[in-house]
């Protein structure tokens, strides 16, 4: 590859110097060019036009391949970021629990942690599907298995939820588990 980038860069620069020898060179005047020097004279040009393209090409390529890497190197970090603030409030509940022994203030710091992660995860586009008591829909939904329905109107919906679905930005990121009515 970085041969191929050389080749083009030195036939770019010997197009360049000859141009400018070209340019240089003594003009005669009144002397009218031939179709055949006029037709070698435009496919320079174009082929001078066509390696600089060429090179600027690669360029580009080159440098979006490595803006590709570095973007996935670094996609995790505002998620990451935003995290560090629960992993803290954790920490301190963390030694709230060593410190306490009242079971009613343990519970209400731990669910303040459960909801400052969730609200975190929804302000970065994450949302859990709603599945009990929905129409069992193969595009949402994974059957884990099937019981009797105790009505005919539960036939087909989803009875209960193993694991929850998850939608990243409306895509399905993780389908639901469940237990379907037969």
């Amino acid at each position: 590859m970085e041969e191929k980038d050389t080749n083009i860069q030195e036939t770019v620069e010997n197009l360049e110097n000859a141009e400018n020898s070209s340019n240089n060179a003594p003009e005669v005047q009144n002397e009218p060019i031939s179709e055949l020097d006029q037709l070698k004279i435009d496919i320079a040009e174009q082929k001078d036009k066509y390696l600089r393209l060429m090179a600027e090409f690669e360029n580009y390529k080159r440098r979006t391949s490595k803006e590709r890497i570095e973007l996935i190197q670094t996609a995790g970090k505002d998620v990451i970021v935003s995290l560090l603030d629960v992993l803290d409030d954790c920490d301190r509940a963390e030694k709230q629990l060593a410190i306490t022994d009242d079971i009613k203030v343990q519970k209400e710091g731990i669910q303040l942690v459960f909801n400052k992660i969730r609200t975190t995860m929804q302000s970065k586009g994450l949302n859990a599907m709603e599945s009990i008591g929905k129409d069992f829909n193969v595009e949402l939904h994974e059957a884990i298995t099937e019981v009797p329905a105790p009505n005919d109107k539960q036939k087909g919906k989803v009875m209960d939820e193993i694991t929850k679905g998850y939608l990243l930005n409306d895509k399905i990121i993780r389908f639901a588990k469940v237990v379907v009515g037969k």
